[in-house]
């Protein structure tokens, strides 16, 4: 019988950052284009031993590797533009000034949609619009809410779905998923 190890008895992998994001595109032209004016990225060297159609931008301390594909519609079933949701998949940057994005993105006639979160006093405005082949983008002011270990927040469990939990130091998703994991220890039977 084979016994599998837990995987918290593993050290994470060495990582140091996120380096870069690959984005198939229709036109390597129009998504420059997009990158640099619209998102302020700077093109930068290629390896020459590539032997595709593509394009490196970088700023922000991350990449943006564009990778030509003219038949990308093949490979997509959706013909129409996809709704812009901010549940959807998704690369967001932080942002000094969310309302002067959207007074900019207007200006280039831009379709967006806005959504506010707020936590515990906290309030992150958001800002999701597309690029040139449907990717989403976010632009945002997430800096405002803190980010907090799951293992320092404070949890109290509410005793009913009607009884409002006492204040704590993180959000509502943090005291759900310490909330599910209580009621599955109570309910182990031995």
């Amino acid at each position: 019988m084979m016994e599998i190890e837990e995987v918290s008895n593993y050290e994470a992998l060495p990582l140091l950052s996120l380096n870069h994001v690959s984005l198939l595109c229709r036109s390597v032209l129009d998504s420059m284009r997009f990158y640099e004016e619209i998102l302020g990225f700077v093109l930068i060297k290629r390896p020459s031993s590539f032997k595709f159609n593509g394009a490196w931008l970088y700023n922000y301390g991350i990449g943006i590797h564009l990778i030509e594909n003219p038949s990308i519609d093949d490979f997509d079933t959706i013909v129409e533009p996809r709704p812009i949701n901010p549940k959807d998949n998704h690369i967001s940057f932080q942002c000094r000034d969310v309302g002067l994005v959207k007074r900019r993105l207007e200006d280039m006639g831009m379709k967006y949609v806005t959504a506010v979160v707020e936590d515990e006093g906290n309030r992150v405005d958001q800002v999701f619009f597309h690029d040139p082949d449907g990717y989403m983008i976010e632009l945002c002011n997430c800096e405002n809410i803190p980010i907090l270990p799951l293992s320092s927040c404070s949890f109290k469990p509410r005793l009913s779905s009607f009884n409002r939990a006492a204040p704590t130091k993180c959000g509502f998703m943090e005291n759900m998923m310490m909330e599910s994991l209580s009621m599955d220890i109570l309910n182990i039977s031995f």
